[in-house]
């Protein structure tokens, strides 16, 4: 059976992926002893990021090749913008975090990177390299949530909701989809054409490290 253009991904970042998991923020979100102010960080950055995000997924919509995917990606940007922030907003509450200050985060540097690498690869790559560039946000979340939900649960883990959220059943789908997206899209091509989606995979994949590594240091612009 031939190998998917993914499965040839996974393999190619799965020290990355350990990395990952075995980040002291994730390990911290496992146990429930991050600290309360690097996850109310992470939970700031991660509104900027979501908003950006949403505006990868309306480039998704209108650079899709068929009617089927443009419907997915609209679907995708209307309950990120319309569901997803919102309940955001009220996670953040429950951790002592304003609408207000959601709403004037400053980008960390990290956050920035990622972001505008994201959209770069949306407005001046084709499809491919968009989903390529999109999937590792979603796979790598979902695989996260499902490894931290098959651990034994701690009592009174603050962090239990995050978990929940991220191993379930409709992350892991959604995950699914892009992948199989990617997959379509590479079927036949060249080697060349191949490596260059495997770079933006990686490069996202790296992007993803960094995010756990700036909530963690709770990462400043220097000046």
């Amino acid at each position: 059976m031939t190998k998917q253009f993914t499965e040839r991904l996974r393999e190619r970042v799965a020290a990355m992926w350990d990395a990952q998991m075995r980040h002291p923020f994730v390990r911290g979100i496992a146990d429930g002893t991050l600290e309360l102010a690097k996850f109310q960080f992470w939970l700031c950055q991660d509104y900027v990021f979501l908003i950006e995000y949403s505006r990868l997924f309306a480039l998704a919509a209108a650079r899709s090749p068929n009617l089927q995917t443009m419907t997915r990606f609209a679907a995708l940007l209307h309950e990120t913008i319309g569901t997803e922030m919102n309940l955001h907003r009220g996670y953040a509450a429950e951790f002592g975090i304003t609408v207000e200050q959601l709403e004037h985060t400053l980008a960390a540097p990290a956050t920035r990177a990622y972001t505008d690498f994201l959209l770069r690869a949306a407005s001046l790559g084709d499809f491919a390299e968009l989903t390529a560039a999109l999937l590792p946000c979603m796979w790598a979340f979902s695989e996260i949530g499902q490894h931290l939900a098959a651990q034994p649960p701690v009592n009174h883990n603050r962090y239990a909701t995050w978990i929940e959220m991220y191993s379930s059943g409709e992350f892991a789908e959604l995950a699914e989809w892009c992948r199989e997206l990617l997959d379509e899209r590479a079927a036949g091509l060249p080697e060349r054409d191949l490596q260059r989606l495997e770079d933006v995979f990686l490069t996202s994949t790296r992007y993803e490290w960094l995010f756990w590594e700036m909530a963690w240091k709770k990462e400043q612009w220097p000046a």
